[in-house]
């Protein structure tokens, strides 16, 4: 099982009906099998989000945030792993908002490294 425990996300891709940028910081947290998250940046104000790790690294959680405009949105998501080469986690994702909207839409998300000195 993949551990995102203290690994940072950034999205580099979304569909025009999603409200995540490449401004969004995404921080994970892992204890066991249970993710969970905050986010912000761009239109994002302060969001979370809870799910399952499966035994295969994919992802399956709930998010709900504030945006800019002061809304609370909120939907489901499932995120399939891919390690790229410089050991990285890039997620790609399918998600669905279960507000008002109830659309659907695909984003990509990349972990950051960061680069600390010593």
């Amino acid at each position: 099982m993949l551990n995102y425990d203290g690994r940072t996300f950034v999205s580099i891709d979304n569909t025009a009906n999603g409200e995540v940028s490449s401004k969004t910081i995404f921080e994970y947290k892992q204890e066991e099998n249970i993710l969970f998250a905050t986010y912000s940046g761009g239109e994002i104000v302060k969001g979370t989000m809870i799910g399952i790790v499966q035994e295969n690294g994919c992802l399956q959680f709930n998010y709900n945030h504030v945006n800019s405009k002061h809304e609370i949105r909120g939907g489901q998501c499932f995120s399939t792993p891919e390690i790229l080469s410089d050991g990285r986690i890039r997620l790609q994702e399918k998600w669905k908002w279960s507000d008002h909207e109830q659309s659907e839409g695909e984003s990509v998300v990349e972990e950051v490294i960061s680069h600390k000195n010593p």
